[in-house]
């Protein structure tokens, strides 16, 4: 079993001070020293699960805020997820043999007939980097290989991506076929993608449309939390 973090302000001096330097380096993206950092608080014998919370989810959170409220733009998150993944390539393994806890399960994918990858990248980096297990299915994804993958693993979230007007519709198709599975009530889908809208995602069915990857992690944090309060 995980044990119970301390609270951040509860950690000793030297490792608060840790922490937020990673958190600054996660920020300007020098992954370098992200993964310094992480090495040195595994040899100081902290768990993998406070490493990730506090060095790494806490500056990812910085990040998703700043490109949310237009002070970062795409490539200097694509650079702070890039040092985050850098971190992550290290704690990955440590995080499965101590079982600690994640967020939730996303499939995330580019629909049938696109190959669009850049911001369903940027959103699958940015909600590892929330805590979120993303299972990427990768570009011209068809329904059967989104269905087949939520099902392998149990996911709780559905994320889509189109950049063409001409394959936005095969989203519906997508979400049918959760119906049809009787997946649908279980899994919360949640679609983005330049020429889409909030009016068509409500058109299709689907529960969230996210117009860039910080609103993608906020969407699937309140998701997750309406369900746990729900259990």
């Amino acid at each position: 079993m995980t044990q119970e973090l301390l609270p951040f302000e509860e950690l000793p001096k030297e490792l608060q001070e840790l922490y937020e330097d990673m958190q600054d380096d996660l920020y300007e993206g020098l992954a370098d020293r992200v993964v310094e950092g992480t090495r040195q608080a595994l040899e100081m014998g902290r768990s993998p699960h406070e490493i990730l919370t506090y060095g790494l989810i806490g500056g990812m959170d910085i990040v998703g805020e700043d490109f949310g409220a237009g002070i970062l733009f795409v490539p200097e998150v694509l650079m702070a997820a890039k040092a985050m993944k850098a971190a992550m390539e290290i704690l990955r393994p440590l995080l499965t043999q101590t079982g600690s806890p994640r967020l939730g399960t996303i499939v995330l994918g580019t629909v049938k007939g696109d190959i669009h990858d850049i911001g369903k990248n940027l959103v699958g980096m940015m909600l590892e980097g929330a805590g979120f297990d993303v299972i990427d299915v990768g570009v011209n994804t068809d329904a059967e290989t989104f269905i087949q993958t939520v099902k392998e693993h149990n996911a709780e979230l559905l994320g889509m991506s189109a950049l063409l007007t001409t394959t936005m519709p095969y989203m519906k198709v997508v979400i049918d076929r959760l119906a049809e599975e009787g997946l649908r009530d279980r899994v919360k889908v949640l679609v983005g993608g330049a020429p889409l809208s909030e009016a068509f995602a409500e058109d299709i069915g689907a529960d969230a449309y996210c117009e860039d990857a910080s609103v993608a992690v906020e969407m699937a944090k309140k998701f997750i939390t309406l369900k746990k309060n729900a259990a």
